[in-house]
């Protein structure tokens, strides 16, 4: 299967919080939005629990994540690279 015959995946970019799982890290995520009421700017963050194979990633490394099948109960997401 290439990428055209089963569509585009989302991205992200974020920070690793916590490696101390097995295969698995923490990254939290965040994003700046305008409030739809009085216009300022706000920023909100969202944790995402993401599959990490080789369990080489630190607290503190940016990474980018890919959104993939469900994996476990809660992850939905894997690193592609570390920035």
């Amino acid at each position: 299967m290439n990428q055209q015959e089963r569509g585009s995946r989302k991205e992200l970019i974020g920070v690793v919080i916590s490696n101390k799982m097995n295969k698995t890290v923490t990254v939290e995520v965040s994003s700046k939005m305008r409030h739809h009421k009085y216009q300022k700017v706000i920023e909100t963050t969202k944790k995402y629990y993401a599959h990490d194979e080789t369990n080489s990633l630190a607290v503190g490394q940016k990474v980018r994540l890919m959104e993939t099948r469900p994996l476990s109960k809660l992850k939905r997401w894997r690193v592609i690279e570390a920035l």
